[in-house]
């Protein structure tokens, strides 16, 4: 049963290829790295969340919509492909603190939308993106929809690893041209790809329903 339901607009992927050994020994080890065409990968995706509620419930004055950053990367668990998060950020302070109970890798952070432009800083560890887009193409690629198309996600609470499954409608993805003007992101990842260009995909509007965890290793 669905618990919590949000509408993504404005979403941006950005994806960068990253050697499997790098990101392993940064997952839970319960979890195997998913891989395509030799490589792992890593991914930031922007967004802003609009309409955040409870099932049967009205949206939260002062809470329901908000600006987000998850950076992940795509495993898989006994034949479940998904992603795990190294971390949520939003620009919801209380939210974020009400998250980090669960032990969800929650972050309160500043980000900024403007038309074709996000950025963000977190000022604990001083990581910041900054990135142009502009929208082109539709594009319906293998790999678009190998990167995109994730209905699960795993975490680690205690010794416990919990899966968190997500429903949306196929993304409708367009291509980007973008460019990053700044980018220290994950710093436990050195010296790979923060100088690199990404993999760019943009989505105007996505309707997710989330579901309640399920334990699967203890």
């Amino acid at each position: 049963m669905w618990i919590l339901t949000q509408t993504w607009q404005d979403v941006l992927f950005l994806h960068w290829p990253i050697a499997p050994e790098i990101l392993a020994e940064h997952i839970p080890q319960e979890l195997k790295l998913d891989i395509y065409k030799d490589n792992a990968w890593l991914s930031a995706v922007l967004f802003k969340v609009k309409g955040q509620r409870l099932r049967f419930l009205p949206p939260f004055p002062g809470i329901s919509s908000y600006l987000q950053l998850n950076v992940r990367t795509y495993v898989e668990y006994n034949g479940r492909k998904g992603i795990y998060f190294f971390h949520l950020d939003i620009t919801q302070q209380l939210l974020a603190k009400l998250a980090t109970v669960g032990s969800l890798p929650y972050r309160y952070t500043e980000i900024f939308l403007q038309p074709g432009l996000y950025t963000s800083h977190y000022r604990e560890f001083d990581e910041r993106l900054r990135a142009t887009y502009k929208p082109v193409d539709n594009t319906n690629l293998e790999i678009d929809q190998w990167l995109v198309e994730r209905y699960h996600s795993w975490a680690k609470w205690g010794n416990a690893l919990f899966r968190i499954d997500i429903h949306h409608a196929p993304w409708q993805l367009q291509q980007v041209q973008t460019t990053i003007q700044s980018n220290t992101l994950a710093p436990f990842i050195k010296n790979t790809f923060q100088h690199t260009q990404p993999i760019a995909h943009y989505a105007k509007q996505q309707v997710a329903k989330v579901f309640l965890p399920v334990i699967e290793h203890t």
